[in-house]
């Protein structure tokens, strides 16, 4: 079978397409035939060394496809069903072994493509939501909550945008060009910050007349954190996800009193421990989109042999939404 393999880490380059031998289900494992693999920024981590990975490995963490043998002991899925995954490495090839209870039934409704862009992507906007500070629905007028999303167009970003609209929350994205400002409106953000041509701290003081917002949520790290603790209000809440700039400079703890500030990590492994936990919160997800009002923006897809030039798309910054590779 065919996949990417990464013998040595460094940049887009060590990514190449390689013949390997297909696997076999072990007890409690699917293999599943992959139709289409999600690219996220953790793999750019891993390929780098910055997220350490034993040598060599096939990356992707995300894909779809369909079942096609089953190990003893599987009872979650059979040979034939659609099915997606994420946090498993390997989608980035053929074939893929996934531990039968980390997958999620795909439906009928969703293509291949789109199986590859949820996951991930969408279970983290749902622990990111429901996991810190509870977001109720229905807020209006002077008690609505106002919400700051760093890189408002990308793939996170713009479901958390769409989701906090839906909930009824004034949202306030960050981007890096008019375009982008352009999807992240159309998603729903009542106000966007081209972070390029004008200091998000100063609009954001600016658009909530000097109180800034009480809930930040970076994915972006380094380049954002500082700002952060000067655009939140006094009580607010920051929430850091991805490091896309860097991890953020550490800092004191005592630095978050002065404004009674509290400061929240995350990330979607400790938040999928269970199967139950997976299938509510891809069912939560999956039902957004069923209902019409949580969209998958696909950027691109590719081929699978053209994935180091995807990678280099998304460290480029220059794509908005999901990037997807096609395995067929």
């Amino acid at each position: 079978m065919k996949a990417i393999r990464i013998e040595k880490n460094g940049d887009a380059g060590v990514l190449k397409l390689q013949e390997v031998p297909k696997p076999s289900p072990g007890p409690g494992e699917a293999l599943v035939r992959i139709k289409a693999a999600g690219l996220n920024f953790i793999d750019i981590y891993q390929r780098s060394g910055r997220y350490s990975v034993p040598l060599p490995y096939t990356p992707g963490l995300e894909g779809s496809g369909v079942v096609e043998e089953i190990g003893s002991d599987v009872r979650e899925v059979k040979p034939g069903d659609r099915v997606a995954y994420t946090l498993q490495l390997g989608s980035y090839a053929q074939y893929n072994l996934v531990k039968a209870a980390q997958l999620v039934p795909l439906p009928d409704e969703l293509t291949f493509e789109q199986g590859a862009a949820f996951p991930l992507q969408g279970m983290t906007a749902h622990y990111l939501l429901t996991e810190y500070v509870r977001i109720q629905p229905g807020q209006t007028g002077q008690s609505q909550m106002t919400v700051l999303v760093h890189a408002a167009a990308g793939g996170v970003g713009l479901l958390l945008v769409q989701w906090l609209a839906h909930l009824g929350v004034r949202v306030i994205g960050t981007v890096s060009t008019e375009e982008k400002a352009r999807i992240a409106s159309e998603a729903g953000a009542r106000d966007v910050i081209v972070y390029t041509r004008e200091d998000f701290v100063a609009s954001v003081r600016k658009l909530t007349d000097g109180k800034g917002v009480d809930l930040i949520y970076d994915g972006v790290g380094r380049a954002t954190f500082p700002g952060d603790l000067d655009a939140v209000a006094f009580c607010g809440h920051i929430v850091l996800f991805g490091s896309a700039s860097g991890p953020a400079d550490p800092v004191g703890p005592n630095l978050f009193q002065a404004k009674s500030l509290s400061v929240h990590g995350g990330t979607l492994f400790n938040y999928l421990r269970t199967r139950e936990e997976l299938l509510n919160r891809a069912g939560d997800v999956l039902k957004g989109i069923h209902e019409g009002w949580l969209k998958l923006r696909i950027d691109q897809v590719l081929p699978l042999a053209e994935a180091a030039e995807a990678h280099r798309i998304l460290e480029s910054r220059k794509s908005a939404g999901k990037l997807v590779l096609n395995v067929t």
